[in-house]
């Protein structure tokens, strides 16, 4: 038995890195997959991958800016109307740019907290009613350790995900009447297009040794975490953060 046979996951952020691994992922264990994203050509080639690999009406791609009301509603609509049930929510929408309080911009402070925190609130808010109607469902957000210990030259993003950490813990607490879980994974430097995008190539070799076992982890090895937390696996799980990669 797959570990989400018969289960309905949307997918936020789908279209690269954690989101398109976990998507994959999700689709060899059972789940029908909404690949939600802004990035039409990637998420597309997401879905037809899982359709013509394992054959049927697997996966869908809905074009969404989750961070905004309209888009969000008309996302669970589709997806209602496909599949006829949401199971899995996995709130992985995100962006990352760098900045101090000197130099952080009020309208860019105000798009990563709409995109990084508001959005998880949005989704949740409208994919919950229909899990309540199932009596049972899994929700998990993507935070960062940046959130539960802050960084560099980042304080938007990790402010943004520390918001989730709380977002994930008060969720937990109204939801558990309704047998809804409601678990974060935490990654740290995990090889994806954004970690990278501010690192040079010098600066990663001179940091490699600070990560966990030398070498940064995998979108993959970030999957398989969010697929225990959505899973019956983690029945008795709800209110946690999952660290992955190291504290330190």
């Amino acid at each position: 038995m797959k570990r989400l046979e018969g289960k309905v996951a949307v997918i936020t952020g789908a279209a690269k890195g954690i989101g398109r691994a976990t998507a994959l992922l999700f689709a060899k264990e059972g789940a029908k997959v909404i690949v939600v994203d802004i990035l039409e050509r990637e998420g597309g080639e997401i879905v037809d991958q899982i359709n013509e690999n394992l054959g049927g009406d697997r996966a869908l791609f809905i074009k969404a800016d989750v961070s905004e009301v309209d888009d969000v509603k008309e996302m669970v609509d589709v997806a209602i109307e496909r599949y006829g049930r949401i199971d899995v929510l996995v709130n992985n929408a995100a962006i990352q740019p760098i900045g101090t309080i000197f130099d952080t911009d009020i309208d860019t402070w105000d798009r990563i907290m709409k995109v990084n925190l508001r959005s998880a609130f949005l989704c949740s808010k409208y994919v919950v009613p229909h899990m309540i109607k199932n009596k049972s469902g899994s929700i998990v957000n993507v935070s960062s350790i940046l959130g539960l210990r802050g960084g560099d030259k980042i304080i938007a993003y990790a402010t943004s995900k520390a918001g989730l950490v709380g977002f994930t813990k008060s969720l937990a607490r109204d939801l558990m009447p309704y047998n809804i879980r409601v678990n974060a994974v935490a990654p740290r430097a995990i090889d994806t297009e954004m970690f990278r995008a501010y690192r040079s190539e010098e600066e990663l070799k001179e940091k490699m040794h600070r990560y966990l076992f030398g070498r940064l982890g995998r979108p993959e090895e970030v999957a398989y975490a969010i697929l225990f937390l959505a899973s019956d696996e983690a029945s008795y799980i709800s209110g946690e953060i999952l660290v992955i990669g190291g504290y330190y």
